[in-house]
């Protein structure tokens, strides 16, 4: 895999040992088993896979490359350009500003991007809209174009799935910016609606095999579906890619949940011509990731703590999982550690930042359970770590 050229800050001598040393093991990627460290007096426990994948790498070397190369120019991105607020705010730091938040917010307004400006635009994809303003403004959108590979074979598919009259069925996080950014580059050339669990994928089932009606669809998906739709013709054929940061085990089950919807609609001989299988479109990193922390579940330790920004979807997944079995503890970087008394997390079900006493185990030799999301560099990996081994040898 291409090797990038991202600042000495976000890189960790310890953690890239960690990582070379399984990866020399295990070179094919079958053991998804973590790898414990030992120190004086705590155990920590290593996810196989996390911190940076290769469309996070790829942004990064695209946007420091280009303060590199304009030092004399003003510098934008469309949004944050990855979810992790280290990372973006070193890039303001560095002079970078954003056209809009997380949101769509507008931040900057359009009449102050001129031609010669440099707008990057971020991993997660633009929309077909924003492409078009930026291009009518005669703006560059191709130079520092920092949208992920994996994104944008979604998008191919989706395209595919369109020219074949599929539509498709998107798994995703309606206000994210990467669904927002697929659902706008597939709705150009197929039907399309998002849904964002398993949930609301039995809404649409239900419909196809008339046991509601227009109006219960409309009520969830009429701001989820593209410029259009017909009911009556639109949920004939049909196939699902995924945002790339979704659970892969919940894309897989909405897939199956519609193959056995055609199944019972039109029968084995005609599952083919009413049902796409698009599995491919899911990340390699989300995978790679996901599968790790199932393995973290299988082993018993004392807490788990969860590190990356918290509008991070991908982060906030491994979160969840870890949950299930372990006291967890989504945090930002080793500040949110405030003392062996109190952690401030982010708590994923409230959407609000709490601070949790007595959080520490009363282990002489404790097992701590330590993962991140894609967007998280290593850096802050080594804070932790670091962090945590000071606690406890002070304890």
């Amino acid at each position: 895999m291409k090797k990038f050229d991202i600042p000495f800050k976000f890189k960790s001598d310890f953690i890239r040992s960690i990582k070379e040393k399984r990866k020399a093991q295990d070179p094919r990627k079958k053991d998804f088993s973590p790898s414990a460290v030992k120190f004086k007096s705590i155990e920590i426990l290593f996810a196989r896979h996390f911190g940076f994948c290769y469309g996070v790498e790829n942004a990064i070397e695209i946007s420091y490359k280009a303060l590199r190369e304009n030092p004399n120019r003003n510098i934008f991105l469309l949004s944050q350009m990855i979810h992790n607020p280290h990372v973006n705010k070193d890039l303001e730091d560095n002079g970078i500003r954003f056209i809009q938040d997380t949101y769509s917010n507008q931040l900057i307004s359009w009449d102050q991007i001129k031609q010669e400006d440099i707008v990057i635009i971020p991993a997660f994809g633009t929309t077909r809209a924003i492409q078009n303003k930026l291009e009518h403004l005669g703006v560059d959108i191709k130079t520092y174009n920092t949208t992920c590979p994996f994104v944008e074979k979604v998008w191919k598919t989706s395209k595919k799935l369109g020219e074949k009259d599929f539509t498709v069925i998107i798994h995703g996080k309606p206000k994210h910016e990467e669904t927002r950014a697929t659902f706008s580059h597939s709705s150009a050339y197929a039907k399309s609606v998002v849904i964002k669990d398993i949930q609301e994928a039995k809404i649409i089932g239900d419909f196809i095999l008339g046991k509601i009606d227009e109006t219960s669809f409309y009520d969830v998906f009429k701001n989820r579906i593209s410029d259009g739709f017909d009911l009556k013709t639109d949920l004939f054929r049909v196939g699902v890619v995924n945002q790339t940061t979704m659970l892969a085990s919940e894309t897989t089950q909405i897939s199956t949940y519609f193959k056995d919807i055609m199944l019972k609609k039109y029968g084995e001989d005609h599952i083919k011509a009413h049902f796409a299988d698009t599995r491919d479109t899911l990340c390699y990193a989300t995978n790679d990731n996901q599968k790790s922390t199932f393995e973290l579940l299988k082993q018993e330790a004392d807490l788990a703590i969860v590190v990356g920004g918290f509008n991070s979807s991908n982060t906030t997944h491994l979160a969840e999982l870890c949950a299930q079995k372990f006291n967890t503890y989504f945090i930002s970087s080793a500040d949110d550690i405030l003392d062996e008394n109190t952690i401030r997390h982010f708590d994923i079900h409230s959407g609000q930042i709490l601070e949790h006493s007595s959080y520490w185990p009363k282990s002489k030799q404790p097992r701590v359970i330590l993962t991140s999301g894609a967007s998280c560099p290593d850096s802050i990996m080594q804070e932790i770590t670091e962090k945590l081994v000071a606690l406890h040898d002070s304890l």
